[in-house]
């Protein structure tokens, strides 16, 4: 009850349950195609890379999205690049620019001499976003939304069977770099809520949520924003509540609703696996 009293009073914290759940529901909607094209560690590279472009805007002291966004794009056109036009694999090319790239964003954070802002990008707090960070993930949302429900056909089949697209004519290497571009702009916009470091659990975390539970990517995708945005309430609740950093608490609801779907999930359960295991080992009780 104090939480919601004060949720009508505190601007702070309207702005942040808004901003997280925002958050909450564009994971969901790209975590969803990540998840299918088996793309979890480059989000977790985008996330970090995006580090050199947030000191870079706090030296200009200009809105740290227009930076990480940049710098963002550019490691996502880097680690392609390496991974196509050499010998070294996708995986590997990751680990090359992003290690870099995070590298060289704690070198120019501490040149800057914002240990502060350093520790709420690396691990997040929504409870100080303003109106800016709000309205940025709001108009992110949009985008990936609108870009998602024009384009579902083509990332649908592309997700599925790469192959097939080409066969059907679509522009997988297309498509494949506007993903790219998709999950810089929800990362970027996810770094206030739950941090550099963190961002990738919301990324992954309700999406393969929503993966036990359905083969259908259209109810993958409404069924992993919920669990986003239901991950940002119950992580903003007790953050506050319990005066605990939003980001990995955020981070360990969306990993409560995972473990309770893979041990209670009709299909996919671990329970209902070992009862079915059970009945079918279990004598019939017939004799001859």
């Amino acid at each position: 009850m104090e939480f919601l009293s004060d949720l009508m009073v505190y601007e702070f914290l309207q702005k942040a349950l808004i901003t997280s759940v925002i958050v909450g529901i564009v994971c969901g909607v790209i975590g969803s195609f990540i998840v299918l094209r088996g793309m979890a560690l480059m989000g977790d590279a985008i996330s970090h890379a995006v580090l050199p472009g947030v000191a870079i805007s706090y030296m200009l002291d200009i809105n740290y999205f227009y930076g990480a966004v940049v710098v963002g794009i550019l490691s996502s056109l880097g680690i392609s690049a390496i991974s196509q036009n050499s010998r070294v694999k996708n995986d590997a090319s990751i680990g090359i620019v992003f290690s870099a790239a995070f590298a060289i964003g704690i070198i120019l954070i501490t040149k800057a001499q914002s240990a502060t802002d350093l520790t709420q990008i690396l691990f997040g707090n929504v409870l100080h976003a303003r109106s800016s960070d709000m309205w940025i993930t709001i108009v992110v949302a949009a985008i990936v939304l609108l870009v998602v429900t024009l384009f579902f056909k083509e990332l649908l089949v592309s997700s599925f069977d790469e192959t097939m697209a080409e066969v059907y004519g679509l522009k997988t290497r297309q498509i494949h770099y506007g993903i790219m571009v998709l999950l810089t702009l929800v990362t970027v916009a996810s770094l206030q809520t739950v941090g550099v470091i963190l961002v990738v659990s919301m990324l992954i975390t309700p999406a393969s949520t929503a993966y036990l539970l359905t083969n259908k990517l259209s109810t993958m995708i409404v069924l992993s924003s919920i669990f986003g945005a239901l991950s940002s309430v119950v992580g903003i609740y007790f953050s506050y509540i319990k005066d605990l950093p939003s980001g990995p608490v955020i981070a360990l609801a969306a990993t409560a609703f995972f473990i309770i779907v893979l041990i209670f999930s009709p299909k996919q359960g671990l329970l209902w696996s070992a009862l079915k295991r059970k009945t079918q080992n279990e004598p019939s009780g017939i004799r001859d």
